[in-house]
């Protein structure tokens, strides 16, 4: 099946100033969709070679018309003000949403090409057209998705899970008790209730884009660093705090974080208020408050490099089988062929 498949962001590491969570598990989606016998073609910009310089090998096809396929696969964008909202050729504009406009007109409404949107970012409104028109599936990285949205959480690489020692992650030094790697993006109201008041007791670092920090003194925030580095930050913490926006944790998205952090051993601290977080993490890395946090981190300090220790690590690198790439490549392809049924026949009346 040829795939043509639209995302903006990178397959490699990109540019430091950026956000895009998805480098850290498109690659191995792509790369293990070409395994199965799939063609894939990206119909966005080659970001990878624009702006990061990066040589992808010859491995991938982009192209930037209309080129016959069988499916159209879209991780959704949406309108950001002052930046894909602006006319082409304006400073600062970034043609994702021109472009997937462009594609659904094209492929979705005139030729009536099988669709799927992967809504990563729940930003697709509920009442939206596209999820109840025809040959049009909608996925959600969610434990729990909306009525009639198929579920299609982030993939990690089965290998990656597979090589993963406990004992080892467990007996390495950690400098920070306390790490986190993301964008302040509808992140403040965890931020504040459960990062804060740890970071208070806590050696601790912050890196992403942080814009509006005026209110935590207290906390040292070292900007965006390059993607490569994000393994150096979760190796040198002891504890991450799984921060999500209101819109992820009702529903139970969890992101890309938690397996960045676990295959790096270290253990991801969850917020109560996440929808069937008990599916993600073991009961005793749960937390209600910043002062259960706190609490928390004094006994993981206190079993650091124990067999206990390495006994939470394992326990939640149990859980990311959820996350499991084959899992997820599995239910991706269930999606397709929802979508590539040909439609019931009306039945006319006499």
């Amino acid at each position: 099946m040829k795939i043509g498949y639209s995302f903006w962001g990178f397959l490699g590491t990109g540019i430091t100033d950026t956000p895009d969570g998805g480098r850290s598990h498109r690659r191995p989606l792509v790369d293990a969709l070409l395994d199965r016998g799939h063609q894939i073609v990206f119909l966005q910009a080659n970001r990878d070679l624009l702006e990061a310089g990066g040589d992808l090998g010859g491995d991938y096809l982009f192209n930037d018309g209309t080129p016959d396929i069988d499916i159209l696969f879209l991780e959704w964008r949406w309108a950001i003000p002052s930046r894909n909202t602006t006319p082409c050729g304006s400073v600062g504009h970034t043609c994702d949403l021109h472009r997937q406009a462009e594609l659904i007109r094209y492929y979705t409404v005139t030729r009536g090409t099988p669709t799927v949107i992967w809504d990563k970012d729940r930003k697709l409104r509920a009442e939206s057209l596209w999820r109840r028109s025809p040959r049009v599936a909608v996925c959600e990285a969610a434990a729990e998705p909306l009525p009639g949205a198929h579920k299609l959480l982030f993939p990690v690489d089965d290998q990656r899970l597979a090589t993963a020692d406990p004992d080892q992650l467990a007996a390495g030094p950690r400098e920070f008790a306390l790490g986190y790697v993301g964008n302040q993006y509808d992140r403040d109201e965890h931020f504040d209730r459960f990062f804060a008041p740890a970071a208070a007791h806590y050696d601790h670092v912050v890196g992403g884009k942080w814009t509006d920090t005026s209110r935590w003194p207290h906390i040292y925030f070292a900007g965006r660093i390059p993607f490569e580095q994000v393994y150096r930050v979760y190796s040198d913490s002891l504890a991450t705090i799984l921060l999500l926006p209101e819109r992820y944790a009702v529903v139970g998205q969890v992101t890309q974080r938690i397996f960045e952090a676990v295959l790096a051993g270290c253990l991801p601290l969850a917020p109560s208020d996440i929808r069937h977080v008990d599916r993600f993490v073991p009961s005793e890395l749960i937390a209600a408050s910043g002062e259960e946090v706190v609490e928390r981190i004094a006994y993981l300090r206190r079993i650091a490099g124990t067999r206990r220790h390495a006994e939470l690590i394992a326990a939640c690198l149990e859980g990311l089988d959820l996350f499991r790439l084959s899992r997820q490549v599995d239910a991706l392809e269930a999606v397709f062929g929802t979508v590539l049924r040909p439609a019931p026949a009306a039945h006319g009346v006499a």
